[in-house]
């Protein structure tokens, strides 16, 4: 006997669900084989109900995304709404990737409560580029600008705004392994901006609070690129925001601009149309062919985002996640946290062992067979990192503290 409906996904899951809530999965499995005479089928339908480890991904990024954005990821690949194509191979020309970024755009206006007088752009590649665009659109020639140097990518925006003007560096904390976040500073009258990485990757520190601007006439810029969306901000505090997406907001492929109406157009000197934000602007990030399957994933963690709450809900989730970890760090004598505890990220919470001669690589294993994923630290600075972005679930971090607890009793 053969049953036609089961020769679909949709049939199998269908009836899998109904067989496997028998008390005895081996009975199951084995009327599967009997009924279908399909043993690979029937074991995968086994092995994903009842063996199946869940694996949870710490990645810095790109990092682990929500399940129903990577589920509409999928569809909108095989077909955008009824059109018979796929969202890949759609014109960013045609109406419905233009309704795509304009409904993009109106869901984050939302979340982050974006005012009326900044523009909201989504450019290619990463956030690496907007480390030398900010200077040359908005540092007037032999200008300056104040730097606070956090970590290795507050380091390279100094180094590319160097070579446009000059960049002042204001506050640093190299010199303790950027195990901290420099809050004794000088900022500079004649200085065009100040700008500050709100949270630190690979060293694991995040702003609190973002330092204001002594000068009316000097404006906040802020590299957001791993905890854009983690809660809410103002935004009027920042005359430039900036992010790359594949942290928190989406995949690699896709970076976010916000900037204040004016501050586009300055045109303190020649620039090639790319790298022109009023080129950007004026087209509606639409000069040239825009990376449009990133921005759907982002729109889709925009909707999850809403869905869940907003902003608010999201950072008391983030809040609860950390203070678990942080707490289980503190807690056990094998571990520890090499950053000053005010600083501690709530995105990136890097720690080590708490005492010489044990095997990094050991720990490292012993999670992976467990299922936590990609928590070794950045090579600069070794040891453990758990990343634990929006879409980390609290399970995950709920099994990491358990392995560490493990880990220490074995």
């Amino acid at each position: 006997m053969h049953f036609n409906f089961l020769s679909t996904d949709k049939g199998y899951s269908k009836l899998g669900l109904i067989l496997f809530k028998h008390e005895n999965p081996i009975i199951s499995l084995v009327f599967l084989y009997l009924v279908q005479a399909n043993f690979s089928l029937c074991f995968s339908i086994y092995f994903n109900t009842y063996i199946k480890m869940n694996i949870y991904n710490f990645s810095a990024g790109p990092a682990c995304l929500p399940d129903p954005v990577l589920i509409a990821a999928g569809e909108a690949a095989k077909e955008y709404q009824n059109s018979g194509m796929s969202i890949l191979e759609m014109s960013h020309r045609s109406e419905a990737i233009v309704s795509l970024f304009e409904e993009t755009t109106e869901n984050l206006r939302s979340l982050l409560s974006i005012p009326t007088n900044y523009h909201v752009l989504w450019f290619q590649g990463g956030a690496s580029t907007q480390f030398s665009m900010i200077p040359l659109n908005l540092l007037p020639e032999r200008g300056s600008a104040d730097y606070i140097e956090t970590g290795s990518w507050s380091s390279k925006a100094i180094t590319e705004c160097n070579k446009i003007g000059t960049a002042n560096v204001i506050g640093s904390s190299k010199e303790s392994t950027y195990s901290y976040i420099p809050k004794d500073i000088k900022q500079n009258n004649d200085s065009s901006y100040l700008h500050i990485t709100s949270n630190n990757t690979i060293y694991g520190t995040q702003y609190k609070v973002v330092p204001k601007v002594e000068n009316p006439e000097v404006f906040l810029v802020a590299d957001m690129s791993s905890d854009i969306l983690s809660k809410p901000i103002d935004v009027s505090d920042f005359g430039l925001i900036y992010a790359g997406a594949q942290k928190n907001m989406g995949p690699a492929g896709v970076t976010l601009v916000i900037i204040r109406d004016d501050l586009v157009g300055k045109n303190y000197r020649e620039l090639p149309t790319m790298l022109n934000y009023e080129t950007h602007v004026k087209k509606e990030s639409m000069f040239n062919t825009p990376p449009v399957f990133s921005v759907f994933v982002v729109n889709e963690t925009l909707k999850w985002l809403q869905n869940l709450g907003g902003l608010g809900t999201m950072a008391a989730i983030n809040e609860r996640k950390a203070g678990k970890l942080y707490t289980e760090i503190e807690r056990n004598p094998l571990f520890k946290s090499p950053i000053v505890e005010e600083d501690r990220s709530l995105m990136n919470v890097p720690f080590i062992f708490s005492q010489d001669g044990l095997d990094d690589n050991n720990f490292l294993q012993f999670c992976d067979a467990r299922g936590l994923k990609t928590l070794k630290g950045h090579r600069s600075v070794g040891g453990f990192r758990a990343s634990i972005y929006n879409a980390m679930l609290e399970e995950g971090v709920d099994t990491l503290i358990e392995a560490m607890q493990d880990y220490k009793n074995s």
